[in-house]
């Protein structure tokens, strides 16, 4: 008999830990992981590299259309199960995590023609399941029948301090103003987009990591995947 392998979606506000999370149980299960939240980024740089502003491009639907028609955006899975992205034929990781495209991607990602692009492309690497996918749209609209659907929170300080010491390991410094004025504006713009806004599914189960472990937040993951699929890990 085929093992089964399920989909994953979690959700959550930025810098609550959705990716980590994401990662760690796609390698406990052997199922690929994809981090939507990359896709947009890349998109952001894409626009940035082409010397634009959000503002020069929104709500002009034609000029969005051009600009998705000059770029390419791959999604690869490795044969560790990591969804590699290739933009314009290079494959692109560390300028994703750029605070100059962290300022702008929630504004590129609320554009209608972009998050259609992206859906497509999701939903094309999670078909045969065995996914874990993280972003802020998964379980309610790109996997809303996902066999499991997680809503990731943490409190303001302590994502604060995760942005800053992720952006120090990379030798950015901000001060911690800087660093909870950003997230509070991709918070106010994930959740009050005219289109898939950042919201809980119905039936998602809530997960607060504000004061768990890493090894903590992956196991209670696992026991939820125990109660759907049975047996042990």
């Amino acid at each position: 008999m085929t093992e089964r392998r399920i989909s994953i979606a979690i959700d959550g506000h930025s810098s609550c830990g959705k990716s980590t999370l994401a990662r760690d149980v796609a390698q406990r299960l052997g199922y690929a992981h994809v981090d939507s939240g990359a896709m947009y980024r890349a998109m952001a740089l894409a626009l940035l590299r082409d010397g634009l502003t959000p503002s020069e491009l929104a709500d002009n639907e034609s000029a969005q259309r051009e600009f998705l028609a000059r770029h390419t955006l791959e999604a690869k899975i490795s044969s560790e199960g990591k969804v590699e992205l290739w933009l314009d034929g290079k494959k692109e990781e560390e300028a994703l995590r750029l605070p100059e495209v962290a300022a702008v991607v929630s504004e590129v990602s609320a554009w209608p023609l972009v998050r259609s692009k992206m859906h497509a492309l999701q939903r094309e690497l999670a078909a045969c399941g065995g996914v874990v996918m993280d972003g802020r749209d998964i379980g309610t609209v790109v996997l809303p029948e996902a066999d499991l659907k997680i809503f990731l929170t943490a409190s303001l300080p302590v994502r604060v301090e995760r942005r800053r010491k992720e952006l120090e390991s990379k030798g950015i410094f901000l001060r911690n103003e800087e660093v909870e004025e950003n997230l509070k504006k991709r918070d106010y713009l994930d959740t009050h987009r005219p289109f898939d806004p950042l919201r809980k599914a119905s039936d998602a189960r809530v997960l607060d990591n504000s004061y768990l472990t890493r090894e903590e937040q992956t196991m209670e993951v696992m026991r939820w995947v125990q109660q759907i699929l049975g047996g042990s890990f």
